[in-house]
């Protein structure tokens, strides 16, 4: 990627979401992907969930399957405990 700050989401009928600015896929599987992008971790859920592209050069990441839920988390730390943290209690 050029401009390691940017990201670009795209979103098509609930059904593919494209996105740039991917630094790793920390975790996947059929209903939920979790993503470290350069503006913060990325937690889709869905059902049926699979990777069309991964382009780990320039940072690409397709999905498809149902989407139900796209969430950012910049990191900082609320209620006490991280994100990560609340997703594998």
């Amino acid at each position: 990627m050029e401009d390691n700050s940017k990201q670009e989401i795209k979103i098509i009928d609930r059904n593919i979401i494209y996105l740039t600015g991917i630094d790793k896929i920390v975790h996947f599987d059929n209903e939920e992907f979790l993503l470290e992008s350069v503006l913060g971790t990325i937690l889709i859920r869905g059902e049926n969930l699979e990777v069309v592209k991964l382009d780990t050069h320039d940072g690409v990441v397709s999905i498809k399957g149902m989407l139900q839920s796209f969430t950012y988390d910049d990191g900082k730390k609320k209620d006490g405990e991280s994100f990560i943290g609340k997703l594998f209690k």
